[in-house]
């Protein structure tokens, strides 16, 4: 029975996504995301249909039917080299082109405003998973529930993880000697949700930037500065509450790049970031032995920002084709705020008035990526430090709202990547993250949580990324049986 669900589920995500299928598909998902990794790098694709001829106005008569935001027609944009070709060539309205040609003459366009110059982006995403025990949430995997709450096997289909965005280049400045200007809006639908097929909007990146050689200024949502590499998983999760720390938030961050050699660079990196708790959320929590009420916590934000810093360096030439070794010390610091509200277990009104407490969080990090060859390398993290609940860590628990303590926990992930061929990839991984046992006191409480992955990517055009991964999960309990599963992901991308 387990062998035909998987034969069947396999066939059913093959059909999924060769239905969605169009030309191009998302890049290879195992680059870093540090600085700018979710800045996707558009290809030209091929296509069985290249000679199928269809009529295209020349490109002085393309504009926006309505344009919405933008004041301005649909325009060539100035940075594209001979740009002008089409236009010169064949003024006549019957002018032909096979869909290759229209793609090339495509490129060319983009939304102008002014002196800015907009690029719309995106990626149909789906998955289909299935585990031979529940995973948590199900849909991706933090970690695996005890048998003693969850133990039946789980079939998960989803694309949620779709994406679309804009890239936006401005004027340069005066500032740091002429920098130039750009900002990126990213979303996805991994927001709150009815039922599956009922997501809502959740904003990925949001943010603006200055930056030249030298300098970055960056404000807006973004990817944390600590811990700035992703496990090359299959996975939607990127190894978040097994050992992988960091996700994105507001934050107002200053590089510095010192350019000390033509092979070596020292990168100095500093941000404050807003805590991301929620203020209205409410949480009840098991009533300790002994005890006659209960305690309602409600999270909110401290007085001051998390402060994150980092000092990276990279030895070796850097550049299309280069492959440098780079490394990392990094860390945050900061405050997360709890008011404990304390009532009778028989529903009478609060009999103790909030109690404001402050929890530090913080951690100590270090990433590394070293490449062998061109085809074969090593990656990874360490971490350390306590509340890292909101950073994935500490297998996603932040405060013991019992002792009024932050949890301190320890982990990292490592893996090796081979490139079978320039568009075949493998990568096999390990990652852990270990809670102090004692800073733990629920019984349902989770004390370990580790995952071993391996997988398959094809770059079956350069936008058009197909993976199959299989993974182990373990997550062990205070009090509770540990929960284990071994998983099987089909992942699809097509990117435009």
């Amino acid at each position: 029975m387990a062998a035909g669900s998987l034969t069947l589920m396999l066939l059913l995500c093959w059909t999924a996504f060769q239905a969605g299928a169009q030309d191009d598909w998302w890049p290879r998902s195992d680059l870093t995301r540090y600085p700018s990794a979710d800045v996707p790098e558009l290809f030209p694709a091929t296509s069985d249909r290249g000679g199928e001829l269809v009529r295209l106005p020349t490109v002085d008569d393309l504009t926006l039917q309505s344009p919405g935001f933008f004041d301005s027609s649909v325009q060539r944009t100035d940075y594209v080299p001979e740009a002008d070709l089409a236009a010169q060539e064949v003024a006549d309205e019957t002018q032909l082109y096979t869909l290759d040609e229209l793609r090339e003459e495509m490129k060319k366009l983009a939304w102008v405003k002014g002196d800015y110059k907009i690029v719309p982006y995106g990626a149909i995403w789906g998955s289909a998973i299935y585990a031979t025990r529940r995973t948590f949430p199900g849909f991706f995997i933090l970690y695996v529930p005890s048998p003693t709450v969850e133990g039946e096997n789980d079939l998960e289909i989803d694309t949620r993880r779709t994406r679309l965005g804009l890239d936006v280049t401005g004027p340069r400045i005066p500032w740091f000697g002429g920098a130039d200007t750009a900002g990126k809006v990213e979303i996805d639908f991994h927001g709150q949700f009815l039922t599956e097929n009922q997501s809502t909007i959740q904003i990925r990146h949001a943010y603006a930037e200055v930056k030249n050689e030298n300098w970055r200024v960056m404000a807006g949502q973004n990817w944390d500065l600590m811990s700035p590499l992703l496990p090359s998983t299959v996975n939607y999760s990127v190894g978040w509450a097994g050992g992988n720390i960091g996700f994105r938030r507001m934050q107002l961050r200053l590089e510095r790049y010192l350019h000390v050699s033509d092979t070596v660079m020292i990168s100095l990196q500093g941000a404050a970031s807003q805590d991301i708790i929620p203020d209205n959320l409410n949480r009840v929590y098991d009533v300790p032995e002994g005890e006659t009420y209960d305690r309602i916590v409600k999270p909110e934000s401290a007085a001051w920002p998390v402060m994150e810093g980092r000092v990276g360096c990279t030895l070796g030439q850097q550049g299309p084709g280069c492959h440098p070794i780079a490394f990392g010390v990094s860390g945050h610091i900061g405050q997360q705020g709890f008011d404990f509200l304390n009532r009778s277990l028989d529903g009478m009104p609060y009999q103790v008035p909030a109690d404001d407490v402050r929890i530090l969080t913080w951690s100590f990090n270090v990433d590394a990526r070293i490449p062998f060859t061109s085809n074969f390398g090593v990656q990874g993290e360490f971490f350390t430090g306590q509340d890292l609940g909101t950073f994935f860590g500490g297998v996603a628990q932040g405060v013991n709202l019992t002792t009024r303590r932050g949890i301190r926990s320890t982990g990292g992930w490592a893996e090796v990547w081979y490139d079978l061929s320039p568009t075949l990839h493998t990568h096999l991984g390990y990652g852990i993250d270990d809670p102090f046992n004692e800073d733990i006191t629920a019984a349902a409480g989770r004390t370990r949580n580790s995952f071993l992955f391996t997988n398959l990517m094809i770059d079956v055009t350069k936008k058009m990324n197909l993976g199959f991964e299989v993974s182990y999960w373990s997550t062990e309990y205070l009090k509770y049986a540990t929960g284990d599963s071994v998983t099987f992901e089909f992942s699809g991308a097509y990117g435009f």
